[in-house]
């Protein structure tokens, strides 16, 4: 139970004069005491948790961020103060750790695997002693199911739940995640300190200035360069402002890289946060444009940016969108250097997975003029206008227009590293999708008689399954085999993860592409033919689903007759078959043999290998029909440089397309023509499309 009579903080910074707390700790202070703090006061006297004495200690404000208690709870199941204060900066993984309830079906991690199981018990592990402090961490029981029973090192009898030996994990949300992605709510956004509000500015104003007749239209967030002893530097301006005893106005940058004197504090006073090493305080004279988008603007006509048409824009202004590239327009708008999304600071995966959503599908077009709120507005407005449509109708988008949707998606409190880290492409897709967006979910689930909805499925496998090449076909069953799933209607979209130990370790050495999803007997509804006669199914039995007798893909259904058949078989004697669920309208009618199969048709892959991201694109029917997009493919100039992006044609995808699985089995990686190898060996996400329902959605 969560106390309500007090407040929580995590320190985020380690306070000068208090050298046992660290950055990461939490701590907390009555309400009463709270109430009675004065406003005037630059400290605040907290009681550390780790502290057996119960004694407070004055810290500094700026050195700390006011905490909700249930996200103070999630985090003192953390062992370390440094990992409390990452995971409190990934706030969208805590809030979403909060939407977790008993009986969701979730994946721990425990060492460098993953189990799958049920959450059976969500509080504390033992009582606390005394009545303080207040709060106890929160973990999470987990009963372990399927192949993973009896891998567990607890039991939770004496917690909440009784079940047997070894059959379960106590974990802290940082282990634990649902089988079906649920929802990500963005974290509170804390006030900016109070040195940084005035009157007549706030943040995220447009500031322009006028120096020396010369006019600079630089702003907070404006990617910019300047000339050091060492030569050009970047950085993103994150404060302008007066500095004490300076009367020039003066610019606090986040560089790139560390070659700054702060984390954003001068003369130990806070005037912006980043990393350490990275924060520099100049003269905003000293600033100017970064050079090295105006260079790939010399590749396209050599206009400036600011004086290129807008792509999409009506002569009455509003925003329209332009079409995909068609298969007719890609060698001629999309293919060479200088084509795609170029890359700047660890953006592969946002380039990568807006490449493949937009460049040649328009299967979630509807993202980009759906009515959404005022205030997410701008992003959805430069999604369209500076990324969207200049990729369909230039075949390229610079960097900074990447960068510019990054610090949009920063400054909304979805992650406090947006702008400079690498992330993963679902994390991204989520947020905006649902978020931002407001998108209904892609994916709906039926699971135990309850839809569960999501934007992307993540495919987890049986440790027992006997897939050694597999294709996506499946992947797929398998994994909602094992995991009691069925669609509860066809998808518009479907984005499929790849199965994986973690984040770094691939299960497979090579994935079979499927061209197509056969998804019908994926369905929770509907009439199915029985696999053997084809007349109509009535019954299911998952026990034949490995069966090597019947084929390799699909699920097993049968008519009554040829399930009686088959049942009767020694070997088969065990096998419990269920039966279906036939729609009262399907009933009598007879063999369904006119049946319409329901199918979803790839359109994308995105790769990673070595922690980059690159994407393949299926823009046509023919089986040569192939592009692959590096966003940083190439380089110009070393740190004052910038990336080149590439789209090449990939027709020898064609001839291994074609192949056996015995003849792709011998196929050694390093020897694969082409991209090939990063196709069949490197795939981290499939996206397939319905080319019905997308007309609908």
């Amino acid at each position: 139970m969560t106390s309500t009579s007090h407040i929580y903080f995590i320190i985020t910074e380690k306070p000068e004069f208090s050298g046992h707390i660290s950055a990461g700790c939490i701590c907390y202070i009555s309400e009463y005491k709270h109430r009675r703090h004065g406003s005037s006061s630059q400290s605040l006297s907290v009681i550390p948790f780790s502290s057996q004495s119960g004694l407070d200690y004055p810290i500094d404000l700026r050195c700390m961020t006011e905490l909700s208690a249930a996200w103070a709870e999630l985090l003192l199941a953390l062992p370390e103060d440094a990992e409390r204060l990452r995971w409190f900066r990934e706030g969208a993984v805590l809030q979403a750790a909060l939407e977790l309830k008993v009986g969701t079906v979730v994946v721990v991690q425990e060492g460098e695997e993953e189990r799958r199981g049920v959450i059976r018990y969500i509080g504390r592990l033992e009582k606390p002693k005394y009545p303080h402090p207040p709060l106890s961490a929160v973990f999470f029981g987990i009963q372990l199911q399927g192949a993973d029973r009896g891998k567990g090192p607890t039991n939770l009898h004496d917690i909440s739940h009784s079940c047997a030996k070894d059959c379960s994990i106590f974990a802290p949300f940082s282990r634990v995640r649902p089988l079906v992605p649920s929802s990500l709510s963005p974290p509170a956004v804390p006030d900016p300190p109070q040195s940084l509000q005035t009157e007549e500015l706030a943040v995220g104003d447009r500031v322009t200035y006028f120096l020396e007749d010369l006019y600079l239209d630089l702003s907070l967030n404006s990617m910019v360069e300047f000339t050091l002893a060492t030569g050009n530097s970047y950085g993103i301006i994150r404060w302008i402002g007066t500095l004490p005893d300076r009367e020039q106005i003066m610019a606090g940058l986040e560089l790139e890289e560390e070659r700054g004197v702060s984390d954003g504090t001068f003369k130990s006073e806070r005037f912006f946060s980043c990393p350490p090493k990275r924060a520099l305080f100049l003269r905003l004279s000293s600033c100017r444009p970064d050079s090295r988008f105006q260079s790939e603007s010399a590749n396209h006509g050599g206009k400036m940016p600011e004086q290129q048409e807008d792509a999409g824009v009506t002569d009455h202004g509003t925003l329209e969108t332009v079409p995909p590239i068609g298969t007719e327009q890609v060698s001629q708008i999309l293919t060479g250097r200088m084509k795609g999304i170029q890359g700047h600071c660890n953006s592969c995966y946002m380039d990568a997975a807006l490449f493949s959503l937009f460049s040649c599908s328009s299967v979630l077009d509807s993202m980009l003029f759906k009515s959404t709120a005022p205030q997410d507005a701008p992003i959805q407005k430069t999604l369209l206008r500076d990324i969207v449509n200049p990729l369909r109708s230039k075949g390229f988008v610079e960097g900074r227009h990447i960068m510019k949707l990054r610090q949009q998606l920063q400054k909304h409190g979805y992650s406090h590293s947006f702008t400079t880290d690498e992330k993963d492409p679902e994390e991204f897709l989520i947020v905006i999708m649902h978020h931002i967006l407001a998108l209904e979910p892609l994916l709906k689930l039926s699971a135990g008689g309850e839809v569960q909805e999501s934007y992307c499925y993540q495919i987890f496998l049986d440790q027992n399954h006997s897939l050694v090449l597999p294709t996506v076909q499946q992947l797929l069953e398998h994994s909602f085999h094992t995991a009691g799933l069925k669609l509860a209607e066809v998808p518009s979209c479907l984005i499929l993860q790849m199965p994986r130990f973690g984040k770094k370790f691939k299960m497979f050495d090579k994935i079979i592409p499927s061209l197509e999803l056969d998804i019908t007997e994926l369905l929770s509804e509907g009439p199915l033919q029985c696999i053997l006669c084809g007349d109509m199914a009535e019954q299911q039995c998952t026990d034949c689903f490995k069966d090597p007798v019947f084929s390799l893909t699909g699920f097993k259904v049968f008519c009554g007759t040829c399930s009686s058949q088959v049942h009767s078989h020694p070997q088969r004697g065990s096998h419990r078959p269920a039966a279906l669920d036939i729609p009262t309208v399907f009933l009598g009618c007879g063999a369904p043999h006119t049946l319409t199969r329901d199918k979803l048709e790839l359109f994308a892959v995105l790769c990673i290998e070595t922690s980059h991201y690159v994407s393949f694109i299926k823009h046509g029917p023919s089986a040569e029909d192939w592009i692959f997009f590096d966003s940083m493919a190439d380089r110009q100039g070393e740190s004052d440089g910038y990336n080149i992006p590439e789209v090449r044609s990939c027709p020898e995808l064609g001839a291994y397309l074609e192949m056996s699985p015995a003849e792709l089995a011998a196929q050694v990686p390093r020897d694969m023509k082409g991209v090939a190898k990063r196709l069949y060996c490197d795939a981290y996400m499939y996206l397939y499309q319905s080319s019905s329902m997308c007309l609908y959605r």
